[in-house]
């Protein structure tokens, strides 16, 4: 089975264009997710996002927004300079912003509600 999950930060504004006869929408972006334990690396992922969940990340997300990603890993193969590569895409089925309304995903003051019984939890690890 080929499933991934993923909780991270969005590198870079979503991109979305649309393609083929039929004008498919298709949104791209990368994500970092940090690895568990101190000082450990970050690990970055290029996200592809087809259809009304491409459309939803162009209007709703923004560099820097927290999301989670689920969908299936999928390689595309180029060569440069003789050599074959390899890269790897997460090809998402669903992705959800995860942060609070307001926020910014920048540490940065939020016009979030400051009433805790209007805070949504969403990550049982934070």
């Amino acid at each position: 089975m080929n499933r991934i999950c993923l909780v991270g930060r969005l590198t870079k504004e979503p991109q979305v264009k649309t393609v083929g006869a039929s004008n498919t929408a298709v949104a791209e972006f990368g994500i970092a997710v940090n690895r568990i334990g101190k000082d450990a690396p970050s690990d970055f992922f290029n996200i592809k996002v087809w259809g009304k969940s491409a459309d939803y990340c162009g209007q709703y997300l923004s560099k820097g927004q927290r999301v989670s990603v689920t969908g299936r890993m999928e390689s595309r193969e180029y060569e440069k300079d003789g050599v074959k590569r390899i890269i790897w895409d997460v090809v998402a089925d669903q992705v959800n912003g995860l942060d609070k309304p307001g926020e910014r995903g920048d540490d940065s003051p939020s016009k979030a509600s400051s009433n805790p019984a209007d805070w949504q939890i969403d990550d049982p690890f934070a």
